[in-house]
């Protein structure tokens, strides 16, 4: 359930404006035709009901960043090692070549078959041992090991590998570097992940602070005896400014995704103005901006439960 329908549109939770319709405006007013209204009178909530609100969507939407932050650092940790394992080779001699490849195109197709000498093998064997053995390969990839060193490392640097059947200093250069470059990669994209969490708590946060205000206040009305007209007054009015908190909170977000904590490389396979929260969110069963449906969700909640006082305040009258 996404309420965002485009970056050219700003979030607005929807409210009525009396002032708009040119008629009466005072608090009596507007209290009195909310309670008369049929949806009002049928589907009110009962004030004494102020049941918590879970915010699964914000922590749903933080666990899924922690899923898929730690599968980026099982990625950062595999490429070092990787990096690691093939900078400890001995290259071969300049000029030296392995029998078994007819030609540069040849050499890419058949690199997994470990058709050259012991070094270039053991290459091989490394990046099985690292890259494509982190849990999720499978899963998420499924390539061969030629696939992969093209997608990760560049094309060039597969073959440059491939194209004597052995470990040539060059290759082995390229592969090194490059290894360590999707290694930085990652730890950036983790640390973007990372603060995207932080983000998600912090709002999880604000807007636990005004679901709780909402149930103290309908709490506090249960108490009172009788028609408690003042009182119910009082709520209604305080619930208003929530909902108006509510509105704050989706605009401090909607700004929030016009400025990801990165712009997504070639480590994340979409792009567009909003490239990071399709990355982490269109893979989830929940909606794609899952601040702003949860800000939705308690904006709803608080006019129903204005909508509850209301009607208690047109029974008492």
């Amino acid at each position: 359930m996404s309420v965002y329908s485009g970056s050219a549109n700003a979030f607005r939770i929807p409210s009525a404006d009396p002032a708009a319709t040119g008629e009466c405006t005072t608090l009596s007013c507007e209290v009195g035709a909310a309670a008369t209204e049929p949806t009002v009178v049928v589907g009110a909530v009962v004030v004494g009901l102020a049941a918590f609100l879970a915010f699964a969507y914000v922590r749903e939407a933080a666990d899924a960043g922690q899923h898929e932050r730690r599968r980026v650092l099982a990625e950062r940790d595999a490429f070092e090692e990787f990096a690691d394992r093939v900078s400890a080779l001995d290259p071969s001699p300049t000029g030296s070549t392995a029998s078994g490849f007819d030609g540069q195109m040849a050499a890419v197709r058949t690199v997994d078959r470990a058709d050259g000498d012991v070094k270039l093998r053991r290459v091989l064997a490394a990046y099985r041992d690292t890259v494509m053995s982190v849990p999720h390969y499978g899963d998420e990839y499924d390539e061969t090991v030629a696939e992969s060193l093209a997608a990760e490392l560049g094309p060039d640097t597969a073959t440059a590998l491939a194209s004597n059947g052995t470990l040539s200093e060059p290759a082995q250069s390229a592969l090194v570097g490059r290894s360590r470059q999707a290694a930085d990669a990652r730890s950036s994209l983790a640390e973007a992940i990372g603060e995207e969490i932080e983000a998600l708590r912090s709002f999880e946060n604000d807007l636990s602070c005004v679901d709780r205000r909402r149930r103290r206040l309908l709490e506090h009305l249960d108490g009172v005896s009788g028609a408690g007209t003042d009182a119910a007054i009082d709520v209604w009015e305080r619930l208003e400014e929530l909902e108006r908190e509510c509105d704050g909170i989706a605009a401090e977000r909607q700004e929030a995704l016009t400025d990801p904590p990165m712009t997504p490389d070639s480590a994340v396979d979409v792009d567009g103005e909003h490239a990071f929260y399709e990355y982490l969110y269109e893979p989830t069963d929940g909606p794609r901006y899952p601040v702003l449906a949860q800000v939705s969700e308690l904006a709803e909640r608080i006019r129903s439960d204005r909508d509850g006082v209301a009607s208690r305040l047109a029974g008492g009258r």
